[in-house]
């Protein structure tokens, strides 16, 4: 299932970068993502997280009260206008789900776009397809929690 989201800051590119690749952004959107736990790292331009959040109520019985999430995003080298791409990758660890695609940061909007365009599997028989359309949402949330945390940062910065 095709996932895509948008989000323009208020910041140049290289700002906007900063912030992506800031180990106190990543916490606070574990934090505003509800983390029953959660553990980033930054190496350079890659950035990691893994997060445990409350399973949403239609995977509970696959998956228990709690599920692991495990973002990596590996960013790329800026153009000479502070353009970027990145690999993303999310996996979600003992379940057959993951979600493989890019994210561009690039000049535009307010200041920055950040867009993602990723292919969220579920590997299942028969299932997957309906689990792919009931995850989307949740994982679509997760993004928007990442726009709305990266504007406050962005603000006190």
């Amino acid at each position: 299932m095709d996932i895509t989201s948008r989000a323009e800051f208020a910041a140049t590119p290289e700002q906007v970068f900063t912030m992506l690749t800031d180990q106190g952004y990543l916490e606070q959107v574990c934090v505003a993502s509800h983390a029953l736990s959660y553990e980033c790292s930054v190496q350079g331009s890659t950035t990691r997280s893994r997060r445990e959040l409350p399973a949403p109520e239609q995977a509970r019985k696959f998956t228990g009260a709690s599920l692991t999430i495990v973002e990596e995003v590996a960013w790329g080298d800026a153009d000479p206008q502070g353009a970027r791409t990145a690999r993303l990758t999310l996996s979600v660890p003992g379940q057959p789900m993951t979600m493989t695609g890019t994210a561009s940061l690039a000049p535009g909007g307010a200041g920055s776009v950040v867009s993602v365009a990723a292919d969220l599997k579920v590997n299942i028989p028969l299932l997957g397809k309906k689990l792919e359309q009931s995850a989307a949402p949740a994982i679509l949330e997760g993004l928007k929690i990442q726009e709305d945390v990266g504007k406050d940062w962005l603000a006190q910065h």
